[in-house]
């Protein structure tokens, strides 16, 4: 008997990067020895937002949750002894995009490299950053220009390379159900092609549609998941045809890698996070029609902090595991003619299509931006509401609590800690950097580059050109914010209280008491010091805040510490929040502690959330921190009561 035909498996990637570009290079080397078959670079969020790593804001967040790239010496050092033209790399960037694109062409060039061979993503959605991620630099329409230059030129100059990889992957983490999931990437991918239309021949258009390729999320509802895929590729498949006309089907495929949840994973009973990442690969690989070209899989301990190598390495295990030793690729569709798969994939597309005309009523995704943030923050409230009243259940977190301590995490946490060192030595070499490169080359390219973002040009040469010269990251980004100028995004919590007040009543009457007692409404402030573009956290405390009845002041992301003392003297806050998710907690908040005490506002209760591991809340705790939260702490309405109780404790007199 002949065995059956294969399918080619899909390819491995770990989501990697820490501390610094040679440290990064040795585990990519390490990691595609073990099997890995491409890479997905992790970026610092100094590098995500266009600041060198001595600038002010990139203060304890250099190498934190990514590596850092400041200049060509260190994309240099990342991708050494990688040859780039047999490797498919993935870039998760995108504000700087362009710039990091640039960089890694200019190491190809230097390696001899044929540009046109290369392969690979560079993630380059800005869009979501608004709603989700918050690591986007300048507004939306120029933001969606320099989208546009990256797909023209790589149309041209490195056709095999994805340009613009519409990423709904921090959709659903920022709340999103299925119908929104599918209906905000497809507008955004709609934004960008109604933005390329005018860019090539009209001929060629349809081949730069089939350069464009999505990054999605899989959670733990598998079976929803995978309907939700297939309902992508056929609503893909029609809007190229119905909306762009194109003809040819290999050209309107819709193409996607997958990073399964980690908004799902659990800082409780932790060992459980292995069963349900393997549970949400099946959502992806199952069904041949919509299996993803690309998984990277987070590691089971993601929920305490930074992963070490063996853990990515379990990851990396259960995709070839899947792969080879099962015969999932030996078969046809396994969920075709399904009745149920065929009902689920059509209310889906269904609920989409309702939402896409939504979107497009209103301008298209660009136009859509304020609604669709505030709609992720009130189904993330949804998503939330439902855990804490049981209604889902998550294992671990709220049914069956008790279990035993985990023997997977250890003495040192269970994680890797980045040295602090770490920092300074980046700061080192990119003073090196500037102090042996030619100053005049510098500023003719920067020259170059700001004229040619001034005049509408496409800045992708200039950049290139740039990278050769030694223009470092935040001088990249320092043309672009002089041109196109900043943006603040909305945070999608109005001041207004919303419907999702039941079960609310006594805590609502706690406020009013202390309010009381406090001779005014209680207000708490929430702030958001660092980079970290992460506001699911931040959003949902502030919106339940509101709901039971506090005055909140909440301003969104990326606040320097002088910007929250500033606020916390003009607003008079009871009691003040902060979230810090990229593990830059120590060093913000012992800055901001002082800050506050010199302005002396001291006696004002601060209360910090994060991914703190065990030792670094005492470590708060002992610089004067109020309270500390970790993810395990999802009873957000014990949290209002915390902050009652701190802003005005049962035995204060009224005033």
């Amino acid at each position: 008997m002949t065995e059956a035909k294969k399918d080619r498996p899909w390819l491995f990637r770990t989501y990697a990067g820490h501390s610094t570009a040679r440290k990064s290079n040795e585990l990519y080397r390490t990691n595609l020895a073990k099997g890995q078959t491409g890479l997905s670079v992790a970026f610092d969020l100094p590098t995500q937002t266009g600041y060198d790593s001595d600038h002010e804001l990139a203060r304890g967040e250099v190498g934190k949750v990514g590596v850092p790239v400041a200049h060509l010496g260190d994309m240099r050092a990342l991708f050494d002894q990688i040859p780039l033209e047999q490797m498919n790399t993935s870039m998760t960037i995108n504000a700087t995009a362009p710039w990091l694109l640039a960089l890694y062409i200019a190491v190809a060039e230097e390696q001899g490299a044929d540009i046109a061979k290369l392969q690979g993503t560079v993630q380059n959605d800005i869009i979501k950053e608004y709603l989700s991620r918050g690591t986007y630099i300048c507004p939306p329409k120029p933001s969606l220009k320099l989208i546009t230059d990256v797909a023209e030129y790589c149309y041209s100059a490195v056709p095999k390379w994805n340009p613009m990889n519409v990423c709904s992957y921090h959709l659903q983490e920022a709340g999103a159900t299925p119908e929104q999931e599918l209906a905000f990437a497809l507008a955004t991918g709609q934004a960008v092609l109604d933005g390329l239309k005018d860019k090539v021949p009209a001929e060629d258009f349809p081949k730069l549609v089939g350069r464009i390729s999505f990054f999605v999320n899989a959670g733990i509802r598998f079976v929803t998941e995978m309907c939700k895929m297939r309902a992508f590729v056929d609503l893909w498949d029609e809007i190229c045809r119905e909306r762009y006309g194109v003809e040819d089907p290999k050209f309107r495929r819709f193409r996607y890698g997958v990073q399964v949840n980690s908004l799902g994973l659990t800082e409780q009973q932790p060992e459980n996070n292995v069963y349900r990442i393997l549970i949400e690969m099946l959502a992806v690989t199952l069904s041949k029609k919509a299996r993803a070209r690309a998984v990277q899989l987070p590691a089971w301990n993601e929920a305490l902090g930074l992963p070490r190598p063996w853990d990515q390495q379990w990851s990396l295990r259960m995709q070839q595991i899947m792969a080879y030793e099962t015969d999932l690729l030996e078969y046809e569709d396994l969920f075709d003619n399904n009745p149920a798969v065929d009902a689920k994939v059509e209310a889906l597309k269904a609920g989409a299509r309702h939402e896409l005309a939504n979107l497009d009523s209103m301008g298209g995704a660009i136009g859509a931006i304020e609604y669709m943030k505030s709609q992720l923050v009130n189904s993330n409230a949804d998503r939330l509401g439902e855990i804490e009243k049981g209604e889902t259940t998550v294992v671990g977190v709220n049914r069956w609590t008790e279990g035993e301590p985990s023997p997977l995490v250890d003495e040192e946490g269970g994680i890797m800690v980045v040295d602090p060192d770490v920092e300074q030595d980046q700061v080192d070499r990119l003073n090196a950097w500037r102090a042996e490169r030619d100053a005049d080359a510098v500023a003719k390219a920067l020259e170059a580059l700001r004229t040619a973002a001034a005049t509408g040009a496409n800045v992708m040469e200039p950049s290139i050109a740039a990278a050769k010269a030694g223009v470092t990251t935040g001088e990249w980004a320092g043309v672009m914010r002089a041109v196109f100028g900043q943006y603040r995004g909305p945070t999608g919590v109005s001041r207004s209280v919303s419907n999702k007040t039941e079960g609310l009543d006594d805590i609502r009457d706690a406020v009013n008491a202390a309010s009381d007692r406090l001779g005014r409404r209680l207000k708490f402030l929430m702030g958001k010091p660092g980079l970290d573009g992460h506001s699911n956290g931040a959003e949902q405390i502030a919106f339940r805040a509101r709901d039971c009845g506090m005055e909140i002041d909440y301003e969104g992301i990326r606040l320097t510490p002088d910007e929250i003392v500033a606020a916390t003297e003009r607003e008079l806050p009871h009691v003040l929040g902060l979230s810090i998710l990229s593990g830059s907690h120590i060093p913000l908040v012992s800055n901001l502690m002082d800050k506050l005490r010199n302005a002396g506002l001291g006696h004002i209760p601060v209360i910090v959330g994060g991914i703190i591991p065990d030792d670094d809340a005492e470590r708060l705790l002992a610089m004067g921190v109020a309270k500390v939260y970790t993810p395990k702490d999802f009873e957000l309405n014990r949290i209002m009561m915390d902050i009652v109780t701190l802003a005005a404790p049962p035995n204060m007199a009224a005033e």
